[in-house]
């Protein structure tokens, strides 16, 4: 990723009914961001809005050819442990993308934390659903504030 490029992170428990209304959201940035000339994406390709985030950005390719998917994930087993339907989503996220990053071969100790200052180190915009003050999400947009990233906050709509 390199300049023009925004990172997304959000909580991985997002409520059922508000799916729809998020990815509204996310789509609605996504495509001001592209009329800005934004074209790097960078998601952490967890489940919940990482995994909105991702699939708002494909389905926007097909409008917007030239934007990039580029997948941060921790380590190369991510997806263990999760649900079959879960797996088959990230599966096809992963497939679709055009670049995946890893931080590690397996899981390690700060490996999460590790991607999510990869992906705020290589943006100029961070897209999140923070609705909380602690946790991954509010840690991950509190290092994008102090690296001058402008934040947009989609929870606050």
């Amino acid at each position: 990723m390199c300049n023009k490029a925004c990172c997304f992170t959000g909580h991985r428990i997002i409520p059922e009914r508000e799916y729809k209304t998020i990815s509204k959201h996310l789509e609605r940035e996504i495509v001001g961001l592209i009329h800005k000339d934004v074209r790097y994406f960078g998601a952490g390709g967890a489940l919940g809005f990482d995994t909105l985030a991702a699939l708002s950005v494909l389905k926007l390719k097909g409008v917007y050819p030239w934007i990039k998917l580029i997948l941060v994930l921790p380590h190369k087993e991510q997806a263990k442990g999760w649900s079959e339907g879960d797996i088959k989503i990230y599966s096809q996220i992963l497939q679709e993308a055009d670049k995946a990053v890893y931080m590690s071969e397996q899981y390690q100790n700060g490996c999460m934390h590790k991607r999510n200052r990869y992906l705020v180190d290589h943006s100029d915009i961070c897209l999140c659903y923070l609705t909380k003050t602690s946790g991954g999400t509010a840690y991950t947009v509190d290092y994008a504030k102090q690296k001058g990233l402008q934040i947009i906050n989609i929870a606050l709509d």
